[in-house]
């Protein structure tokens, strides 16, 4: 093994990152240089233009930008709002009921959405003026937004899933959606557990209990948006569509509900596919300089010297995850989810196969992991959106957030070293 290739991509990587070149541009021009340390120049921009684009050449990422799509129709076609009633019906009248909405509705708003910053959008400019109003703190409420908003990434449909399905080399979609549900709860109840824990102690106000009548018909209101759920999950577990053609009529559903509830006109729509367009183009643009740089790594063999660097350091699996997660949520820091789990897969899933791990169980791991990362500075996407929604500065939203981490992490080592939190659902359903 030539350790000049590996030096050539870590640090080019790191610089282009650190002089605030994007990452994909910095993801190529990376693989490239490390390619040219060891192939000639033609056939390493040859090579690697194919790989990328052979990379994009899926049936299985088409479900990326219909489900984009249609993440930007609901977050424009008024179901947030319903789906905040909704949440508020089942746990306002809880101490701390005011949080408590926000998560619930983060994790409906997220899971049919497959967008944390879109949940941390919608719900934040929701819930963040009702808790204000209610005397919450705003750092608070901006904490307990930001947090659960990351939920949604676990419980499908999660366009994050799909990428790790192609990353890990065709893990089953259908499975990895079915293994999310118990880790994407258990996440929210602990974000709420917190939450309530610190409403308690605050002695933040109670939410009113809605008549019998009111609470029925927010329920009845509500029941459209949730049957999305039941339309794109039910059919692909019952195997009547694929995660694809699934995608394909959640948009359909999308807009159809958006034009009934009267949220969207037909002359919104050129301003919902540009913004879709564009996050598609961020996503695949990543997905083919990371598939290149996924060759070239092969290549250089660098997955194979983690995995023999890893396994000196120790043979006992339960250390081994520990310093695969406490990793990841390092890079989490510095990189977004996507990127993160394009590039590591391929090195970790290979050692953790080698102790019996099943590669859904990871999958789920990595997400519930990386989405911790989201969270926190310098690059927490989700954290900048929540705090511009709540127009709260950064710093002061880190401390009611240290809680909340803590909460994350001790779900994240249920998740990692109890399988069956993961893998229970898909066993019932024969995956």
């Amino acid at each position: 093994m030539d350790i000049t290739g590996i030096l050539v991509l870590v640090i080019s990587f790191f610089l282009l990152l650190g002089i605030g070149v994007p990452v994909a541009y910095s993801i190529g021009i990376s693989g490239i240089l490390t390619m040219l340390v060891s192939i000639d120049s033609l056939p390493a921009f040859t090579t690697y233009a194919m790989t990328m684009a052979s990379g994009l050449d899926s049936f299985t990422l088409l479900a990326i930008p219909f489900f984009v799509l249609a993440g930007n129709i609901m977050n424009s076609g008024g179901i947030a709002l319903r789906l905040v009633n909704f949440a508020k019906v089942l746990v306002g009248p809880l101490p701390g009921g005011l949080a408590f909405v926000t998560v619930m509705a983060n994790m409906l708003f997220g899971a049919i959405s497959g967008s944390a910053a879109a949940s941390a959008s919608a719900i934040g400019s929701i819930m963040g003026k009702e808790m204000k109003k209610a005397g919450y703190d705003e750092n608070f409420s901006a904490a307990v937004n930001i947090s659960s908003a990351t939920t949604g990434l676990s419980i499908p449909p999660s366009n994050v899933l799909i990428v790790y399905s192609l990353a890990s080399g065709g893990a089953s979609i259908s499975a990895l959606f079915l293994a999310g549900y118990l880790p994407g709860i258990l996440t929210g109840i602990a974000i709420m557990l917190v939450a309530g824990w610190v409403a308690y102690r605050k002695k933040y106000p109670v939410g009113q209990k809605l008549p019998f009548r009111q609470a029925l018909k927010v329920f009845a209101e509500a029941i459209p948006s949730l049957f999305m759920l039941v339309i794109v999950i039910g059919g692909i577990i019952a195997g009547i569509f694929t995660a694809t053609e699934a995608s394909a009529i959640a948009v359909l559903y999308a807009l159809v509900l958006s034009f009934i509830y009267r949220q969207i006109k037909w002359k919104d729509l050129p301003e919902i596919l540009l913004l879709s367009v564009k996050t598609t183009a961020i996503v695949l643009l990543l997905v083919a300089t990371c598939t290149g740089l996924s060759w070239i790594m092969s290549y250089e063999n660098i997955p194979q010297t983690v995995s023999h660097g890893l396994l000196e350091l120790s043979h006992n699996p339960i250390i081994i995850l520990l310093i695969i997660n406490l990793l990841l949520l390092v890079v989490g820091m510095f990189m977004d989810m996507t990127p993160a789990i394009l590039i590591f897969t391929p090195i970790f899933l290979p050692i953790v196969t080698q102790f019996g791990m099943d590669p859904i169980h990871f999958g789920v791991m990595m997400v519930v992991n990386l989405s911790v990362g989201l969270c926190t500075p310098p690059v927490g996407s989700v954290l900048f959106i929540g705090c511009s929604v709540a127009k709260v500065r950064i710093e002061n939203v880190l401390k009611p957030l240290v809680p909340i981490f803590v909460a994350m992490f001790i779900v994240l080592m249920l998740v990692t070293y109890i399988p069956q939190i993961s893998l229970w659902i898909p066993h019932v359903f024969g995956f």
